[in-house]
């Protein structure tokens, strides 16, 4: 595991900490799924292949996640895409591979739009995509939710389900799924400008794989590579499955170096 104090800056208010390997270009960006930290299984995987090969590694938890100041609560899309770009302008250096885990893809790609619009697209070389749910608080959430979610949603402001991941239950707020619907993704093409792998588990039980299929419809057809594993599941955590990550890592890096 992660030895040593992260690195805080403060974004909005809330004390943000990163974990910071130096290393040549092109840099790896890990980005957490909802309710992960940056000391997870696939996060500690990278960091090794980052030491081993020397290449630069940045990695960070979101607000209200892991080592992270602020309320999970108070966590929306924008707000953890903000403290990614902020992590991301102030520890990166160089082009970097940005390697979103579930929610993590989906802010890699805003990441990606934003970086655009702000003149920076250059700055992301390559993506790696695992399990990826983008617009999950749309496409996924909400559709499953009862009559009765949907009043507890508008009259507490949240509700709660259990995790199968975590004895505390999983909270989606009032406030994550309406800003949801504005940091959608799957609307037209994702100019990516970068290639994009995706690994995608067709036994994921969170995020089913015509979720991908959907995402590759929304990506340029010329960049994009899809690895279906028949048995995998969302975390795709399993030694073979992180050797796949290494391997599909260390073949971007390789493509874009």
């Amino acid at each position: 595991m992660a030895e040593g104090e992260p690195t805080r800056i403060e974004v909005d208010g809330a004390p943000i900490a990163v974990r910071h390997r130096e290393g040549k270009a092109p840099g790896l960006v890990w980005l957490g799924g909802y309710r992960s930290d940056m000391i997870g299984t696939k996060a500690e995987t990278l960091d090794a292949l980052a030491a081993r090969s020397g290449h630069e590694f940045t990695r960070h938890d979101y607000s209200g996640h892991g080592e992270s100041g602020g309320r999970f609560e108070d966590g929306t899309i924008s707000r953890w895409l903000g403290e990614s770009l902020a992590v991301f302008r102030a520890f990166t250096n160089g082009p970097q591979i940005l390697v979103g885990s579930s929610m993590g893809a989906w802010i890699a790609l805003r990441m990606i739009q934003e970086l655009r619009k702000a003149g920076e697209g250059g700055r992301v070389a390559g993506l790696v995509l695992i399990a990826p749910a983008p617009d999950f608080t749309t496409e996924l959430v909400e559709p499953q939710l009862s009559e009765e979610m949907r009043r507890d949603l508008e009259e507490k402001g949240r509700i709660e389900e259990p995790s199968e991941y975590s004895p505390e239950p999983n909270i989606y707020t009032r406030a994550l799924i309406e800003d949801g619907r504005k940091n959608r993704v799957l609307e037209g093409i994702i100019d990516t400008h970068c290639p994009v792998h995706v690994l995608q588990g067709m036994a994921d039980p969170d995020v089913p794989y015509s979720h991908a299929l959907k995402l590759l419809d929304h990506l340029p057809a010329d960049d994009a590579t899809l690895s279906l594993v028949r048995d995998g599941d969302h975390r795709l955590s399993r030694p073979q499955d992180l050797d796949m990550l290494v391997r599909t890592v260390e073949g971007m890096v390789r493509q874009v170096g």
